[in-house]
């Protein structure tokens, strides 16, 4: 996203962790085996994240943003954040 979007000046900050076994697609990593062992295999540690392995990061990334969220900050505002796998995509006019 950087790359693309930093000829415009908008800077981007990513948590990209990979395969973790949350409710997203259904649990599919988190209860389907097959699934979690060939994501599993494609890790460079051998398995896939569990939810408290992000947690904390996110967390503290996104600690006091609530108080950065107002009309003085709109382009904040026209931004989305997903922190649990289905949300909003960036809204990037």
């Amino acid at each position: 996203m950087a790359k693309e979007l930093g000829h415009r000046q908008i800077a981007v900050n990513v948590v990209a962790p990979g395969a973790i076994e949350t409710d997203f697609a259904g649990g599919a990593v988190r209860d389907n085996p097959e699934i979690n062992n060939f994501l599993a295999s494609q890790t460079a540690l051998g398995h896939v994240g569990v939810p408290d392995n992000i947690g904390g990061v996110l967390a503290k990334l996104t600690e006091g943003i609530a108080a950065l969220l107002s009309e003085d900050n709109r382009a904040l505002l026209n931004q989305g954040m997903n922190l649990g796998g289905t949300g909003t995509s960036p809204n990037l006019r």
